[in-house]
Formats: C-alpha cells, sequence, structure tokens
C-alpha cells in the first residue's frame, strides 16, 4: 500500500509540474516577457550568443527557484518519509550541485552549437544538429562509466572471486569481453539496489550496486546481470541507438517545421529571435508526450525478451522471480500499476506483468 501511495504522489506531482511548466513557458512568451526579456538585455550584450547564454541563465535560475520546493519534496522529503535514502540535506545538496555542473559544462556547448546552426543552416538547422546530437550521444555513451560516473560514485572491481566468475561465464556467453565487474557505492544515497550494462566498445562495464551486492544471494544476483547481458543478446544496444536516432531526427524536424510555422502567431519576425527560442520547449514538449509511450511499448518488448534470457541463461526462473520481488519492495515499485499509467510512463512492464510471464515459459 505503501507503495502504491509512494508512485501515485510521484507521478501526480510528475504531471502537474510537467503541466505547469507547459502553461508557464507558454503565457511566458504569449505575453511578450520573452521579448522584454530579450530587449532588456540587448544593449549590455549586443553579441546573439552571450545574449542567449544570459538569457538562459535566466530562465534556468527562474525555473530553479520555482520548482525548488517540488524538487525538495519528491527528491529529499519523499524518500526520507519512505525511508529509502540515505542523504543528509548537506549530501543531497552536494549531489545536486555536481549534477548541475555536469549538465552546464555538457548543455552550454550543445546551446552554442544549436543556435549556430539556427542562423548557418537556416530552415535546415534541424538536420546537421541532429546528426551532431547523435555523435554527442555516442561520445557521451562511450566516456559515461569513465569520465561521469565517477564523478558521483566510487567504482571499483568486485572483490569476491565466485561471483565475478559467475557474471564473466554469463558474459562468454553472449560474447561480450568483458575484463572486470565492477561495483559502485550506491547506499552512500540510497537504499535502493540495481545494476547496470553501461559504456559502448573498449569502455562497457558492469556495474552493481553495493546494496545489491551486499543484500542478494549469487543465484539472485547472476538472474539480474543475466537479464541485462539479454539486452547485450538480442542487440537492443544497437537497435536502442537506431531507434533513438530516428525519434531524434524527427523531433528535431518537426521542432523546425512546427517552430517556423509558429513564431509568427507570436509576433516575431526571425527564428533566431531569442526571445522566440523558448517556443521550441513548447512544442519539444507536445511531441514528447505523443513520442513518449511508443519509446516506452518498444522498451517494454525488449525488456520481456531480456527477461526471457535470463531465464534460459540461468535456468532459475524461481530465483528471478524472488529477486524481482525483492528489488520491486527494496525500490518501493508499484507492482501492478493502472493499465494507462503503465502504458503511458513505464519503460519496464510491471513486476506482476513480468513474473506472469516468466512463468509461462520457465
Amino acid at each position: 500500500m505503501d507503495a502504491k501511495k509512494y508512485n501515485n504522489i510521484k507521478l501526480t506531482i510528475g504531471i502537474i509540474k510537467g503541466i505547469l511548466t507547459f502553461v508557464l513557458i507558454l503565457l511566458f512568451v504569449s505575453f511578450e516577457y520573452s521579448s522584454s526579456l530579450d530587449n532588456y538585455l540587448l544593449p549590455n550584450f549586443q553579441n546573439n550568443y552571450l545574449r542567449l547564454i544570459v538569457f538562459s541563465a535566466i530562465m534556468g535560475f527562474a525555473g530553479s527557484v520555482l520548482s525548488f520546493p517540488v524538487k525538495y519534496y519528491v527528491e529529499y522529503y519523499l524518500e526520507h518519509k519512505y525511508e529509502l535514502s540515505n542523504q543528509t540535506i548537506f549530501t543531497w545538496l552536494r549531489e545536486d550541485f555536481k549534477g548541475f555542473l555536469v549538465g552546464i559544462s555538457i548543455g552550454l556547448p550543445i546551446l552554442m552549437i544549436f543556435y549556430f546552426s539556427l542562423n548557418y543552416f537556416e530552415e535546415l538547422w534541424w538536420l546537421p544538429f541532429s546528426i551532431i546530437m547523435f555523435t554527442v550521444s555516442v561520445i557521451l555513451a562511450k566516456i559515461l562509466p569513465v569520465l561521469i560516473l565517477p564523478i558521483f560514485y566510487k567504482i571499483i572491481s568486485i572483490d569476491d572471486p565466485e561471483l565475478k566468475n559467475r557474471i564473466l561465464n554469463l558474459t562468454k556467453d553472449v560474447g561480450m569481453k568483458v575484463e572486470d565487474i565492477f561495483t559502485f557505492d550506491m547506499s552512500k544515497n540510497t537504499k535502493k539496489a540495481n545494476a547496470a550494462f553501461t559504456g559502448l566498445g573498449k569502455t562497457k562495464k558492469i556495474i552493481l550496486g553495493d546494496t545489491l551486492v551486499q543484500n542478494y544471494s549469487y543465484d539472485e544476483i547472476e538472474t539480474v546481470i543475466a537479464h541485462e547481458l539479454g539486452h547485450y543478446k538480442h542487440k537492443h544496444i544497437v537497435k536502442n541507438i537506431i531507434i533513438s536516432t530516428v525519434f531524434s531526427f524527427l523531433t528535431f524536424f518537426l521542432l523546425a517545421v512546427l517552430y517556423e510555422v509558429s513564431i509568427s502567431w507570436f509576433g516575431f519576425g526571425s527564428r533566431i529571435e531569442i526571445g522566440a527560442l523558448p517556443l521550441l520547449s513548447v512544442w519539444a514538449m507536445i511531441i514528447g508526450l505523443v513520442l513518449s509511450p511508443i519509446s516506452n511499448i518498444i522498451s517494454r518488448t525488449f525488456e520481456y525478451q531480456a527477461d526471457e534470457y535470463a531465464v534460459a541463461a540461468t535456468s532459475n526462473g524461481e530465483a528471478f522471480i524472488r529477486t524481482l520481488n525483492r528489488l520491486n519492495e527494496q525500490n518501493m515499485g508499484d507492482d501492478d500499476p493502472h493499465p494507462i499509467v503503465e502504458w503511458f510512463f513505464y519503460s519496464h512492464p510491471s513486476v506482476k506483468k513480468r513474473i506472469f510471464f516468466i512463468d509461462s515459459i520457465k
């Protein structure tokens, strides 16, 4: 009952926050506040790129101030209320600030590249920008485990020979070349447990949260890793890259078309007017609303395929079911959400449906 309440609270707040964000940005543009801000900055920042940075910083700061109470409630208060968090208020703020710095270091160059594309390629800006974003996403995927994750977690080699050998044997079955298995100090932030396959090419790593390693049996951990390797076996990583690339190109194409059509509705005369750029966020939210459930349907299909592989690879469907139940309980997941909620918001099938599926194939 607590898990359903916890998830319903987070879902409700997320929906309300999304609607309010959409409305506020739309009003910000409709009532010409975005134009007024741009005009206010113009005398002191005549360089468009510099003015865009200041404009974005002001909007970002205003958005952060307005959303901070919600962020605090969802990420700190709620996690403590349901006894999921290990963070003090200081460590929560510190980790959030580190995330902010990483986001700025990545986001600022992308913002500049975007505005350059908008200026230089005019109505075809979406095409080179899509290509650049694809390249950036591949680079980020490669550097994530070696440069970004260590900023937030201490990643070390697992010192349990039996567990390491079990996992390495599983990787051999799918033809994955992994020299070592790693764990990270997930417990410094949360009581939740998880594992992941991250990186591309030579940087790929299997990492396990210490909360998983310390509290689950070898058989249970093996089923979790087998599931992750099922994604590798079925080439879901490559498929996801292709799908996300198609979605990305489609999204930027639709953004370009809708933005071009709508700038005159709000009294703007040019696509490069900085005051007009928040319109892109409005259209991006609408496009995301349409594409998100489609992406989730594909993702849930992949999850079933990975589950099927995990059962076949370990021949231990009972351990997998036990692990799913334990993880769901530990992570305060809703094992039976409303069908519409699951269809629209869930990238993974509900635990109830996953267990039913595993029972049918084991």
